[in-house]
Parts: structure tokens; sequence; C-alpha cells
């Protein structure tokens, strides 16, 4: 038998305590009271569950799978299931904080939580993640509900880990329960237009934050890190409106085209070539995959990891905006570095929240039995985003601080009234 040990300790911040900083410095401009500060800075729920699992050549591994909810006063705790080595209870803690934030920001009626199990879903077979999923899901079946936790595709999950956790929570019922999950295959409930709606997201902010630093999206220069979902549908989406995606990258490293790279060839190579663009003729691979967050580029979209633009680096950014695909791109140590560059920042609990708010948009059409046309859900999410992006943008300006901090502002304003309004302390 064997056991996933813990991700070793990365020469990096610690998720939860960037997320921490970043929280007391909104915390103080909006003068929250202490009792009400310390329920919001700690987890309601921290589940960790071992999860033996029969390997397809007999051997038995021992998987840690991890589950936290943050906060749950606006509604239901949301929050994807990532799959990776790398996965740590502190960075599961912070990502479900940040969906409290984002869930708040969007003003949608959801709490955040967070899921994680450490493993490598690229060394193991399509059955072994399933066994995997399937156990997870019955370990958290008392967590998981449409009412209570509602979990979501992350990094190494999808459509697949959604539909087996949606039927093995199901099954545990005895009746189908589609509002359990979002990001499902549209057979068993899930919403048009949930696939490309985080990268649609970021594309709604990045031409908001445009039209605000007069930044023409017409032939801006953009590169764009990482190639998933999010970061190869902003970029489309961009390029689409008139914008040039000069640089892109992946696992296999980031590519470069001074002349504009055409996303549709991009990522048609890319489902062609298992997922990746290792062999793409369509760019020059640059020497380094960090490279790419140094061009100068009127827009950097980072929508690959936490951190990796960070105090070593940040100093050698050139964009003029940045705009957060990912989740905790950018380190708090590097965030005064930005600010003193006088880069824009969108940041991610908000430029990113196209995801969350097209899910809820599931959710909502699972409980009415009703799908809505792609249509009225991209006019909706544009809607949510738009007006989102120009409250954020107006706090910012108000209290004379980051974007970052402004989205955190409102973020904690709202939960902290809805805490005011419920009453309990």
């Amino acid at each position: 038998m064997a056991y996933i040990e813990p991700a070793p300790i990365k020469d990096k911040e610690n998720p939860f305590e960037s997320m921490m900083s970043r929280f007391h410095i909104a915390a103080k401009h909006l003068g929250l009271n202490e009792e009400v500060y310390n329920v919001l800075k700690t987890p309601d729920k921290q589940v960790i569950v071992s999860l033996p699992i029969t390997m397809d050549d007999g051997s038995i591994q021992v998987f840690e799978g991890i589950r936290v909810i943050h906060n749950n006063i606006l509604g239901p705790s949301k929050g994807g299931i990532r799959y990776d080595l790398n996965v740590t209870l502190d960075e599961v803690k912070a990502l479900a904080a940040w969906m409290t934030w984002k869930c708040a920001v969007v003003d949608i009626p959801y709490g955040g939580g967070k899921g994680g199990i450490r493993c490598n879903p690229r060394a193991m077979s399509s059955g072994e993640i399933e066994r995997l999923t399937r156990a997870y899901a019955t370990a958290m079946k008392d967590v998981f509900g449409p009412d209570t936790d509602i979990p979501a595709p992350d990094m190494g999950t999808g459509q697949r880990e959604m539909a087996w956790l949606m039927d093995q929570i199901s099954r545990s019922r005895g009746v189908t329960t589609s509002g359990v999950v979002t990001g499902k295959p549209l057979v068993l409930g899930g919403s048009l237009g949930r696939l490309e709606a985080t990268g649609r997201g970021v594309m709604v902010s990045t031409l908001s934050a445009m039209q605000k630093l007069k930044i023409n999206p017409y032939n801006a220069k953009i590169s764009v890190q990482g190639f998933g979902n999010v970061g190869s549908y902003a970029a489309l989406l961009l390029e689409e409106r008139g914008s040039k995606i000069v640089a892109i990258s992946d696992i296999t490293g980031a590519y470069y085209n001074e002349k504009g790279i055409s996303m549709k060839e991009a990522m048609a190579y890319r489902d062609e070539n298992k997922g990746t663009l290792e062999g793409f003729e369509g760019a020059e691979k640059m020497d380094s995959g960090d490279n790419l967050l140094f061009l100068d580029v009127d827009v950097l979209i980072p929508a690959a990891l936490e951190d990796v633009i960070t105090m070593y680096n940040a100093d050698k950014i050139k964009a003029k905006l940045i705009v957060e695909g990912a989740n905790g791109p950018t380190s708090a140590k590097a965030d005064d570095i930005i600010n003193e560059k006088g880069i824009t920042v969108v940041p991610d609990i908000l430029a990113n929240a196209g995801g969350v708010t097209v899910s809820y948009f599931e959710w909502v059409q699972n409980r009415l039995g009703y799908k809505w046309t792609r249509d009225r859900v991209n006019r909706r999410s544009d809607r949510i985003m738009k007006s989102s992006f120009d409250v954020v943008y107006e706090t910012a300006l108000k209290y004379n601080v980051s974007m970052r901090i402004a989205a955190y502002i409102v973020a904690i304003d709202k939960v902290a009234s809805a805490y005011k309004y419920r009453g309990g302390f």
C-alpha cells in the first residue's frame, strides 16, 4: 500500500497568509469590528479524508482529499475541486476564502468553498480517476449538497469528474440531484456557455479596464500565460474583438509571434496534440516560459497557476494592464512593486468571476428545471461582470486604493453586512 506524501513546501508565499494580508488591509479601510474580523478570517469547516484506491496494477494507494468551507452566510458554499500533486490545506483554505470574496464581489448568493485531492491525474488511467472521484464523493456526501456546498471543476478536473460526482451523490440519496455540482455535461443539466464562462469574464474585465485606461482594444498587444479553458477562451474572444495575441504558453513552454497568433489555429492544434502546444508552428518557442511575463505588451493575462508574479520578478513586468485569469497569480509581496510601477491590476476575485457566475446560472436552471439559451447566459453574465467592474473601479477611486484592495472592500462589506442583519454574535 502506497501513500501519497504531502506536497513539498515551495519557495513561495503561503497562499493563505497572502490572502489574509489583503483581507487585513481592506478590513482596516472598512473599520471592521474585531468580532466580524475574527469570524471572516477563519474557515467555517475543514474536512480531510483518506481515500484508499485500488490501482490498475492491483496495488492500493491512499490519497488525501480536502474540502474547506470558508463561509456560507450569503448562501451555500461554492468552489471547485482540483486534482494536483501540490494540493495543500493552506492552498485550499486560501482558495475557499477567495471564493467567498469572489461571489460577494459579483453579488451572487453563495459563500466560499474549495476542495482538492493530492494526486497526479496525468499519470492515472480514466478508471483510477473515476474510482478516486467516487470515493471522494462518498466521503463528502454529508458535506456536498445543492443547499449546502456545491463543487465545480478546477485544475485537473472537468465535466467528466463532475458527472461522476453528481452520479455518486445521487446514488447515495436515491434521487437524481443535478444541482449538487456545476460544470456538468449539458445532457446532465450543465449550462450553455459554462465552458467558456471564465474566459469570457476575463474578456469583459479586460475590455472594461482598457476603456478606463484609454487603451484601444484594436491591435492592442496581449500575452496570455496558460492555455487551458480560461486562457484560450479569453484570448480567442479578445482576438475576435480586434486585439493581437502575441504570446501564449502552456506546460510545454511559451510561444511568441509579434505579428499575432491565430487563436483558432492554436486551439485546434492543442486539441489535436494531446492537449499541448508542443511543436506548434504558428509561433516561435521562447527560451523560457517565464519570459512571456516580461514582454512589452499592453495587457498581460496570467491564467495558469498561483504566485507566478512575485517580489523577485515583478519589477520586470512591462505590461500596462494585468488581468488575473488564474487564482492568486500575483503574490502579496509583489503587489507593492506592481502598484509603484503604475500598472493597473484587475484582481482574480473580479476578473475570473465569470465562471462562478455561470455556475450560479447552471444551479438556478437545475432548480427551475428550465434551460436558458446561450445568448441569455452570455448577456446576463456580461452585464454582471461589467457592473461589478464598475463598482470595484469606483470603490478604488473612493478609497484611493488598488483595484485588488477595492474588490476586497466591496466583498468584505457585503459579507459583514449579512452578519450584521442576521445577528448571532
